[in-house]
Formats: structure tokens, C-alpha cells, sequence
């Protein structure tokens, strides 16, 4: 059975906020060979706070008392009111809508609020025994790679949900983006890290149709990821002209439960920390490069990229966890 860490911005039951960290936990929870050790929450989709709150309010109806940390309330420099400003906007009366009926998280406190601590500490005390799964922004993961250098080695891998590459509509993702100076240390850490990039996850897709299938258990974590992601999907249909929504989180916890179900290559990544409209932007490459004038050997951070992905696969690992699952 693998051991997991995972960090995580949800936003299930909250109007407008994106629920595929709380479907990447489910899959965690549901799946027979992982064990959800520790659970902590960073700034980005959601407050952190927030993020504790959907944590809770799940593991609450399941009977799980698996510890969640709250993290870092804001990025290691970037600026957070321009984030804040674009992710907590207020939904107009018809996006509203969608959640009616849908119930809020309570407000509840975390089990503690020194996620860096909780994680570093976790990992350290077991070596090579803990894979990180990283699918909001990377603050946490760096303020604790920070305070304990050896949790580099001592982790036996971090599976990282963030950047961008070659996408049309983007030039730097939430995760990422976000945080840039976190995601450079935790890239340059010397960790054995698998990145799960948005060029990856816009490859995967649930629609309604799937949602009703996957969710047929009437188990209360079933209940929870159909009630939490029929608004999402209802809003991606809405704002971003697609037959259901994309499910970038859970890709990352299915990728460890079978690898078959994406591909992957090993790339050189860097993100940009400059100031300007590239501050964010993720970049990979593959030596030799046909042009190298003024870039030093060895430039960025060597990792394993996923990027193609078997979405029937990947919904099919998800509906078989969900529906076999009897907690």
C-alpha cells in the first residue's frame, strides 16, 4: 500500500470554486492500495481555510479522522490580491444559481496550522516510505523543504498537478502561477518529482453522463463528489464551451494507481521569475537543443512530464474505486 501526503487547495460546495481537488481525494480515499496519511491545505483555488473546511466537511460525513493541517495563507512573494481579486470574484446570479441547494461546508478548525512542519517532520521520520501529491500551489511543499533540507531525499516522490506548455488559451496556470518562486525551489529541490501538467489534464474530461455512472453507490462519498461536482460541471459548460468538465487532480491520483493511464517523458523544466507577462510561465526542453547560445548546460530541473492521457481508462479507474468503496 502507498503512503500519502496530500496537499490541496479544494473548493467543493463552494459557488464558482473548482472541485477536482475534492475528486482527487475521494479517488485517494476509495482506492484499496493507497492510505491517506496526512492532509493540508495551501492558498490557491481556495483560501486555505476554505480548503479545510471541504476537507473536514467530507471526512466528517466518511468518519475519518485522518489529520488536516492548514498552510500557508498566501505565496512566498507573489502578490496575492490580483490572484484573490480573479478567483474569489463574485459569480453573477445565473453562475450563482448553479449551487442552489448544494450545502456549504461548516466552518470547523483544522487540526493544526503549520503544514510545512506537518509534512517535512512526516516525510523525514520515514524515509522513502511517503509520496507527496501536490495538486494546489507548491508554497507548503517549499516552506517545508526549507526547514528540512533532507526531505528531498527522504521523500519518495512528489507528484506535482501544475504548469503550463503549449496550451493556445494559456501562458502560466493557477498553481504555478500563483506561487512561481515555490514551484522553482520544489523543481530544484532534488526531489524524484512527476510533473502533471495542464497540457495533460485538458485532456481529460467528465460529463454529466459520467458523473451519474461513477457516483451510482449511494455511499456518502459518492454522495459528496456528485452533489460537489454537478454545479462545476454545469459551470465549465457555461464559461468554458465544454461538453463537462476537465478533472486535472485526478489524473495525478490515478497516474499512481496505473500508470497506463498517461504517458510520460523526461524534460529539463524551469518557470519564469522575471517581473512582466511571463512571471509563472513554465518551460521544458530536451538536450541536444539545435540552438544553445546563452543557455548553460543542464538549465533547469530534470522530471518525469506526463503528456498524453487515456481518459476512458481514467474515468474507469475512478468508477470502479468509487463504487466498490464501502469505507
Amino acid at each position: 500500500m502507498k503512503r500519502l501526503i496530500i496537499d490541496c487547495d479544494p473548493g467543493n460546495g463552494i459557488p464558482g470554486a473548482n472541485t477536482d481537488d475534492g475528486l482527487a481525494l475521494a479517488l485517494a480515499l476509495a482506492a484499496p492500495s493507497l492510505n491517506v496519511e496526512l492532509v493540508t491545505t495551501v492558498t490557491g483555488n481556495t483560501p486555505s481555510a476554505v480548503g479545510v473546511r471541504v476537507v473536514k466537511d467530507l471526512f466528517r460525513r466518511l468518519g475519518c479522522t485522518v489529520p488536516v493541517v492548514q498552510g500557508a495563507l498566501q505565496a512566498l512573494r507573489e502578490d496575492p490580491a490580483p490572484w484573490r481579486a480573479r478567483l474569489d470574484g463574485v459569480l453573477d446570479d445565473s453562475l450563482n444559481a448553479l449551487w442552489h441547494g448544494v450545502r456549504e461546508p461548516e466552518l470547523t478548525a483544522a487540526d493544526g496550522y503549520d503544514a510545512a512542519g506537518a509534512m517535512g517532520q512526516l516525510i523525514c521520520d520515514h524515509p522513502g516510505e511517503f509520496t507527496l501529491v501536490a495538486i494546489g500551489p507548491l508554497t507548503n511543499v517549499a516552506l517545508a523543504l526549507q526547514r528540512y533540507p533532507q526531505m528531498a531525499d527522504a521523500v519518495a516522490e512528489i507528484v506535482i498537478m501544475g504548469g503550463v506548455f503549449a496550451l493556445d488559451d494559456y501562458i502560466k496556470d493557477t498553481n504555478f502561477g500563483l506561487d512561481p518562486e515555490a514551484a522553482h525551489q520544489v523543481l530544484h529541490s532534488g526531489a524524484t518529482i512527476t510533473l502533471v501538467p495542464m497540457d495533460a489534464t485538458t485532456q481529460t474530461l467528465m460529463t454529466h453522463q459520467d458523473l451519474q455512472r461513477l457516483t451510482a453507490s449511494d455511499h456518502p462519498l459518492s454522495q459528496f463528489v456528485r452533489d460537489t461536482l454537478r454545479p462545476w460541471i454545469d459551470y465549465s459548460i457555461r464559461t468554458r464551451h465544454l461538453p463537462g468538465c476537465w478533472i486535472h487532480d485526478a489524473l495525478v491520483v490515478a497516474w499512481l494507481l496505473n500508470q497506463r493511464v498517461a504517458d510520460g517523458v523526461d524534460y529539463y523544466v524551469d518557470i519564469e521569475l522575471r517581473p512582466g507577462a511571463t512571471r509563472g510561465k513554465s518551460w521544458r526542453y530536451r538536450p541536444p537543443l539545435r540552438l544553445d547560445v546563452g543557455i548553460p548546460p543542464d538549465t533547469g530541473a530534470l522530471v518525469h512530464v506526463m503528456q498524453s492521457v487515456n481518459n476512458p481508462l481514467l474515468l474507469a479507474l475512478i468508477e470502479q474505486a468509487l463504487n466498490d468503496f464501502t469505507g
